[in-house]
């Protein structure tokens, strides 16, 4: 996916420019620089490597509840959200909040209280995670397996650096999502009798770097250190995602700044892959009667129309049996799906690659 080079786990960069800095170059044990409005791959190491992605597969949980949820609607939090172990943004059992509070609460503090309920709202964990993992795959994400909404460990949890570019490119399409981490700060209400309280972005290049347009980050034991920073510099945005990384020489996010100031300076047409995405929204049906290979109702097939009712019962019962031929294959193509998804999650739990 994405082209011959992407398929490798060398470092990949244009042979007739200059590497990146050698120290980020070798530091993470993957790593994508991507532009987001082409999708070209500027620079890549071990792409496709699957990782666990910690707090960064939040992007897939925002995306997924964008795509189930109206953000002006509520919720109402529970101890078993408040319980969630990790990094929590405070919500409070009983209290009302908005699905929008409680999404870009997710996104910009790494709340995963606010993971929980969101997932909660969209029908409970597991079911929560059977739509992102069909989300993942339905626009290219193919080394993505969501085990928890969160990010924290689960079996058979993985994705990879080219997944999170492209599940990242993705939801920026999204105007809440980007402007949700592009917001340094938000406030929450407070627990009741105390006052509303301050969230700030923990994302360092939205906070530290020239045209930072934000993004997620991410750590737990397994993953090591997680990152997706992206910015804007002369018309052009660009995405810096690094997996399984370590705070030294610097930090992650220091590198990923220093990942994308090279990618800034490499001319256009300085390519190695693509990020092949599909639209998020499944295209809709197109119903048998507005099908260019079917007469319209009341035809003969000739265009010409018959003189009973809608000229015969042949007609109607054309189109009913091409409804119900529609149907069946869809209802198929479900079911198929499904299978390949449920064994693709199986051998990834069964899987040594992961960490």
């Amino acid at each position: 996916m994405g082209g011959e080079k992407m398929a490798g786990c060398a470092l990949q960069t244009d042979p007739n420019q200059p590497g990146p800095p050698p120290d980020v170059a070798n530091s993470a044990a993957g790593w994508v620089l991507a532009d987001l409005d082409s999708g070209e791959v500027l620079a890549a190491k071990d792409p496709h490597g699957r990782q666990r992605p910690a707090s960064t597969i939040k992007v897939l949980t925002a995306l997924t509840a964008l795509h189930e949820l109206k953000l002006d609607d509520t919720l109402v939090a529970t101890q078993e959200d408040a319980n969630q172990e990790g990094t929590r943004i405070g919500l409070q059992p009983g209290m009302t909040y908005t699905v929008g509070q409680v999404f870009q609460a997710m996104l910009m503090g790494s709340g995963n209280d606010a993971a929980h309920a969101l997932a909660m709202k969209m029908g409970g964990v597991d079911v929560a995670l059977r739509k992102m993992n069909a989300l993942a795959a339905e626009i290219g994400a193919l080394d993505t397996r969501a085990a928890t909404p969160s990010g924290l460990d689960g079996a058979g949890m993985s994705t990879s650096a080219y997944d999170l570019a492209t599940i990242f490119r993705v939801a920026m399409r999204e105007p809440a999502f980007a402007q949700a981490i592009a917001t340094p700060m938000m406030v929450l209400p407070g627990a009741p009798g105390q006052p509303p309280y301050e969230l700030w972005s923990d994302n360092q290049v939205l906070r530290n770097y020239p045209g930072g347009l934000g993004g997620k980050t991410g750590f737990t034991d397994d993953a090591r250190h997680t990152f997706i920073g992206s910015a804007e510099r002369d018309g052009r945005r660009l995405v810096a995602v690094m997996m399984r990384g370590e705070n030294h020489p610097v930090r992650l996010s220091h590198q990923a700044m220093a990942l994308l100031d090279y990618g800034f300076s490499l001319p256009k047409g300085a390519v190695v892959g693509e990020l092949v995405t599909t639209s998020p929204r499944a295209p809709e049906q197109v119903a048998p009667a507005a099908r260019a290979d079917l007469p319209p109702p009341g035809t003969n097939g000739a265009g010409v129309h018959d003189s009973s009712f809608f000229g015969t019962i042949t007609g109607p019962l054309l189109l009913l049996a091409a409804a119900l031929v529609a149907v069946a294959a869809a209802v198929l193509l479900r079911r198929r799906r499904a299978q390949l998804a449920q064994a693709r999650r199986q051998a990834s739990a069964e899987s040594a690659e992961h960490p």
